[in-house]
C-alpha cells in the first residue's frame, strides 16, 4: 500500500494566510523608515528655526525659544503694516482661485467631452507654456497693464496669476471630467435635461475633489508669488505678503525675528487650508491621473 506524503508548507506561504502572520524584516524596516525620518527632519528643521527666531527675544542665540516673546509678531503686524499685506494677499488669492477654477472647469470640460480640429495641438501648446519662465513675460505684461491702467492695482496680480495658473489647471480639469462616465450625463439628457442642466446636476457634484485640487494649487501659487507683486505694485498699501516681508531686510541688516514671525503668520492659512482639504486633494489628484 502506497504511503501518501503530504508536504507541509509554512503558514505564511499558504494561500489565504493572514498578512500579519509574516515575520517582520528588520532590514526592511530600517531601509524604509530611516530615509523617511531623515527626509522629515531635513524638511522640518527650517520650520523649527523659523519658529525659534519668531518666538525668542531679539539678540538671543539659544536654540530653544525661551523665554517666549511675541514682540516680533507685534512688530510685524503693527509697525510694518503686515495686516494690510495679509488682507491684500487674501483678496488676490481668493479672486485668482475663483477665476482660475471657473475658466479651467469650462476649458477642461470642452477638452474632455468634445472632439474638434486642433484639440491635440491646443493641449500640446498648453503643456509647452509650462516651459516659459514667468520673468520672460514681465515686460509684455507690464506694457499691457500700463495701457489698461492696472499698474499698482491688485487686479493686475489677479489677471497675471490667473493666466499663469490656467494651462496646468485646464489639463488637470480635463482629466477629472474624463474620469466621469459620459453615459451618466447622457442618461440625464435622455430624461429631459439640457446639456447645461445635466452638467450642473450630474457632472459638477462628482468634480468636487478635482475643483478643490485645482483651486488649492491656484491659491497656493498666487499666495507665494513674489515676482509679479514686486514688478506691478509699487504702492505700499497694495503690497502682498512676499513683497511686504522683503522690506524687513535692509541694505546692511535684517530683522530676522520679524521676518520669521511674518513667515509663521503667512504659513498658517496654507496649513489650515491643507488640513481641511487634504482628503479631497489626494482623491482629486488620483482621479485626475485616470484618463477616461
Amino acid at each position: 500500500m502506497a504511503t501518501q506524503v503530504i508536504a507541509r508548507t509554512p503558514a505564511h506561504a499558504r494561500i489565504g494566510a493572514a498578512p500579519g502572520s509574516r515575520k517582520k524584516d528588520p532590514g526592511r524596516v530600517l531601509r524604509l523608515y530611516v530615509p523617511l525620518a531623515l527626509y522629515l527632519a531635513f524638511t522640518l528643521i527650517p520650520f523649527y528655526w523659523m519658529i525659534v527666531f519668531a518666538l525668542r527675544p531679539a539678540g538671543s542665540t539659544t536654540p530653544i525659544p525661551w523665554p517666549i516673546t511675541f514682540e516680533h509678531f507685534d512688530t510685524v503686524w503693527n509697525d510694518i503694516g503686515y495686516a494690510v499685506f495679509f488682507k491684500n494677499s487674501v483678496i488676490v488669492g481668493v479672486l485668482a482661485l475663483f477665476s482660475t477654477t471657473v475658466i479651467a472647469l469650462m476649458g477642461g470640460y470642452a477638452l474632455a467631452r468634445f472632439r474638434f480640429r486642433g484639440r491635440t495641438a491646443f493641449m500640446v501648446a498648453l503643456l509647452c507654456t509650462q516651459f516659459i519662465p514667468g520673468a520672460m513675460m514681465l515686460i509684455p505684461l507690464f506694457t499691457i497693464f500700463k495701457g489698461l491702467g492696472l499698474i499698482n492695482s491688485l487686479w493686475s496680480l489677479v489677471v497675471a496669476d490667473t493666466v499663469f495658473n490656467l494651462p496646468l489647471s485646464i489639463i488637470l480639469m480635463s482629466g477629472f471630467v474624463a474620469a466621469v462616465p459620459f453615459q451618466v450625463e447622457e442618461a440625464a439628457m435622455v430624461d429631459g435635461c439640457t446639456r447645461m442642466r445635466a452638467f450642473f446636476a450630474v457632472v459638477l457634484p462628482q468634480l468636487r475633489p478635482g475643483l478643490i485640487a485645482v483651486g488649492s494649487f491656484a491659491f497656493i501659487h498666487t499666495w507665494n508669488n513674489f515676482l509679479f507683486a514686486l514688478m506691478f505694485i509699487s504702492r505700499q498699501d497694495n503690497f502682498t505678503i512676499p513683497v511686504g516681508l522683503s522690506y524687513t531686510i535692509g541694505e546692511y541688516s535684517a530683522d530676522f525675528g520679524a521676518l520669521a514671525a511674518g513667515g509663521v503668520v503667512a504659513a498658517i492659512p496654507v496649513v489650515c487650508v491643507f488640513a481641511v482639504i487634504q482628503r479631497y486633494l489626494v482623491h482629486g489628484i488620483s482621479a485626475g491621473a485616470v484618463k477616461g
